[in-house]
């Protein structure tokens, strides 16, 4: 069993985080896709746009106090327990959506599934993040995201399907598909072992090297492996000594920058939902329609192809995250991002005035939500996970990933809620505002935003430390060297 176990662990650990984001990336698409459906909308008497905008959101709510309830318990109950938790509660929300008849049971169901999606959503990038090695740990990050672009994609064609039929179960059959995603994951986390990170965190020093033996299953060296053991001892006790672990030291500017990196992760978190990513991903149908100029039919076809295309964009940070860097790609990619949303607001205004180049601009805006979406991909979408993950402290990993985590639910809500009436009252000024927030995100990373590409979770402490005396003391300069690191290969996490 232990060999069977160290064959698998890594891929099983990918294999679940990589079902957490598909059915992220499931739930994301399922209520964009279905709201302008005759099924839906028979069965819930026709919501209006700020009542669609109130169904749709209101699973972020339940998402941000489920991270909020992760960060005062996650940590004490372990990566593994806290997705498994997370998991049983989507189920049940996942239920109760598909058995509704009335809108206050439907918005129960999207509150429960967001709560238990809220503590996956949290835990998940964590996991990966302690398991993965430190030289492709983004790339790890970049497949669990294209797992989560195919769930959209997969949704929005499921709903394209069913999008000529008028009885519920056209829209039923949808939501109940998601527990096809959620039950693998809890039979999956029988075989995962528990973060060796966590382990020595809470006192389980051997268990943790037994992990990492492994983990690394004989790739490496017994040497290289107490290296890193003994290197993440190092920073446990780095850590202690400094008092980081305590819900005040999240926000105490330590010897080693704990608010800084909190902020930092939080930021990184609310950029990305604040750009309008979501206002696009959900409400593409509702854009092409209102916004674009298309017919019901063809809106709903160009949701799917916009899905398709995001998720073969997500491919393309593969190759580069690990090598580029996370500070490059956000900084060029949010600046597509930015001049697309002002180009897209100069174009649904000739489609709102009814101009002479009003067709070409219909085209035109359609094309620019696809190089939005692309440049989201390309180098916002895995950054933004992987990265609060490697700029935390290891004693306060999980409750500040779960704060961070928050911050994007809260955020996500806000863009959600309020899109349809935007474009319903304001029209192609909504773009503007997406522009102009895109654009604001740019100095800020540049001036405050380390690089992190490359450099085990471990040194993240150092980087933060800077010149100070303890945290670049004894301990830290125990760690051994980076020539022994490297002749430790890819399989050292």
């Amino acid at each position: 069993m232990a060999k069977l176990r160290g064959n698998t662990l890594l891929a099983a650990v990918t294999t679940v985080t990589a079902l957490g984001f598909l059915q992220i990336g499931f739930d994301i698409g399922l209520m964009g896709g279905l709201v302008n459906e005759r099924a839906f909308n028979d069965t819930f008497d026709s919501p209006s746009p700020t009542m669609l905008g109130f169904i749709v959101s209101i699973m972020e709510v339940g998402a941000f106090f489920g991270s909020i309830t992760n960060s005062i318990f996650g940590e004490s109950l372990g990566r593994k327990k806290s997705i498994a938790i997370g998991v049983v509660i989507m189920i049940i929300g996942s239920l109760l959506q598909a058995s509704s008849y009335q809108r206050a049971q439907l918005v129960v169901g999207r509150i429960v599934t967001g709560f238990g999606l809220g503590i996956v959503n949290s835990t998940t990038p964590v996991m990966q993040a302690e398991f993965s090695p430190k030289a492709t740990r983004g790339l790890y990050v970049c497949m669990q995201l294209t797992t989560l672009n195919f769930g959209t994609l997969l949704v929005y064609w499921v709903d394209y399907g069913f999008s000529s039929h008028v009885e519920s179960y056209a829209w039923r059959v949808p939501v109940i598909l998601q527990c096809v995603f959620l039950i693998p994951m809890l039979l999956l986390l029988l075989i995962v072992d528990e973060t060796p990170r966590w382990l020595a965190a809470h006192d389980r020093q051997t268990d943790a090297l037994d992990v990492l033996h492994r983990l690394n299953n004989g790739k490496v060296s017994d040497a290289a492996v107490v290296a890193v053991y003994e290197d993440i001892l190092q920073t446990v006790a780095v850590e202690k000594a400094m008092g980081a672990g305590s819900w005040k030291d999240l926000l105490r500017n330590d010897k080693i920058q704990t608010q800084r990196r909190l902020f930092i992760a939080c930021g990184i978190q609310m950029f990305q939902q604040l750009g309008g990513i979501n206002a696009i991903i959900y409400y593409s149908g509702t854009i092409f329609q209102k916004s674009v100029g298309f017919s019901p039919n063809m809106s709903s076809l160009m949701s799917g192809f916009l899905q398709t295309w995001m998720f073969i964009a997500s491919f393309i940070p593969w190759l580069l995250i690990d090598r580029v860097g996370r500070r490059r790609l956000l900084l060029s990619m949010i600046t597509i991002m930015a001049a697309v949303m002002a180009v897209q607001s100069a174009l649904v205004r000739q489609i709102e005035l009814e101009t002479s180049i009003a067709r070409v601009s219909g085209i035109a805006a359609a094309a620019m939500l696809f190089v939005f979406e692309g440049a989201f991909t390309i180098g916002f979408q895995a950054t933004v996970w992987v990265y609060p993950a490697e700029i935390l402290p290891l004693r306060l990993r999980q409750r500040g990933s779960a704060i961070s985590t928050a911050a994007n639910w809260i955020c996500n809500y806000i863009i959600v809620q309020v899109t349809l009436p935007a474009i319903s009252n304001i029209g192609w000024k909504t773009y503007i505002i997406f522009a102009i927030l895109n654009a604001l995100w740019v100095p800020i990373i540049y001036f405050f935003f380390p690089e992190t590409k490359g450099m085990q979770l471990e040194d993240v402490d150092r980087l933060f430390g800077g010149e100070d005396e303890l945290a670049t003391g004894e301990l830290f300069d125990a760690k051994v060297t980076p020539t022994e690191i490297e002749m430790a290969g890819p399989g050292i996490a």
